[in-house]
Order: C-alpha cells, then sequence, then structure tokens
C-alpha cells in the first residue's frame, strides 16, 4: 500500500469517528422539570393500573380469580387508578404551552407571520364554478343511475354519453 492510500484510509476513519462521536461531543441534556417527571411518571403508574384491571377482568372471566375477591381486587384497582387521574388532572391544571413557553428564547416565543395575498380572481372563477354546479339534477344516468344536471353531457361518474333533448319550437 502506497502512503496515499493510507492517509486516504485514515482521513475516511476520522470522518466516520467524528460522526459517530457527533451525539457524545454535542452533548445537550434536555431539560425536564420536576414536575414532568411526575406527570410522566403519574401516566406510567395510570398505564399500569388500567391494564391490571383488564388482566383481572380477563382472568375473572377466565375463572381464575374466584367470585368473592374479584370486586374486592377491583375497587382496590380503580380508586388507585382514580387517585392517580386526580394528581395528573391537578398536574395538567397548568397549560403545557406555557410551561413550554417559560423554557424558550423571547424569540421563539414570536409567532411566525405569513402574508397570504388574496387570490381574488381566482376564488371568483370558484364562486362561478360552484354557482353553476349548484343547478337542480333533471335525470339521472341510464348507466350508472347517478343523477345528472342540465348542463352535463357526460355522466361524472362512469363517463356514459348523455342523450340530449332538443327542444323543438313551432
Amino acid at each position: 500500500m502506497d502512503i496515499g492510500s493510507i492517509f486516504l484510509l485514515l482521513g475516511i476513519l476520522l470522518v466516520v469517528i467524528l460522526y459517530l462521536a457527533r451525539p457524545f461531543l454535542l452533548h445537550r441534556a434536555t431539560l425536564v422539570t420536576q414536575e414532568e417527571h411526575t406527570l410522566s411518571a403519574l401516566l406510567a403508574e395510570k398505564e399500569r393500573l388500567l391494564s391490571a384491571i383488564q388482566e383481572l377482568d380477563f382472568d375473572h372471566a377466565l375463572g381464575k380469580i374466584p367470585a368473592e375477591d374479584y370486586p374486592i381486587q377491583r375497587s382496590a384497582l380503580i380508586a388507585e387508578a382514580a387517585e392517580v387521574m386526580q394528581k395528573i388532572d391537578s398536574l395538567r391544571e397548568q397549560p403545557i404551552v406555557a410551561r413550554a413557553n417559560a423554557r424558550q428564547p423571547a424569540q421563539l416565543r414570536q409567532p411566525f407571520k405569513v402574508e397570504a395575498e388574496p387570490d381574488d380572481e381566482l376564488e371568483a372563477i370558484i364562486a362561478s364554478r360552484r354557482r353553476e354546479r349548484a343547478e337542480k339534477a333533471v335525470g339521472f344516468c341510464p348507466q350508472c343511475g347517478k343523477p345528472v344536471q342540465q348542463s352535463d353531457r357526460f355522466c361524472a361518474k362512469c363517463g356514459t354519453p348523455l342523450l340530449v333533448e332538443v327542444e323543438q319550437g313551432e
């Protein structure tokens, strides 16, 4: 191997090592408040209790739980789940957006403004087309039975040509 190949391999190896080490070098710890940690733990506890209630109901249906123990265990689990849900509700009284805004810099809190220019001509065309299509159905397609309008020459559903009755005046 000549020296150029060795340097090329070392360069590629260095780039790969830096790419893989980047998450460790830019260690950005997420700021999790005690309140968020508590909320997360309570949500996990709620899920655990709800699945325990489901398992208890399933076991009772299969006959694994005696009939005299089932109501006692179920009421205990429901009471505990209700208590956990009340704690979750009390923590959620403070809006999530307010907590998130408290951690963001002031620049990020300002709303992003996009000025849209109304396209009046396009809106007028759309409105006129809707008025045209608002006419009542005058018949039905002989092929598929979909209602057709006076101005239709083909069925909108199946494409069958429609016969147009010509009014003859005397």
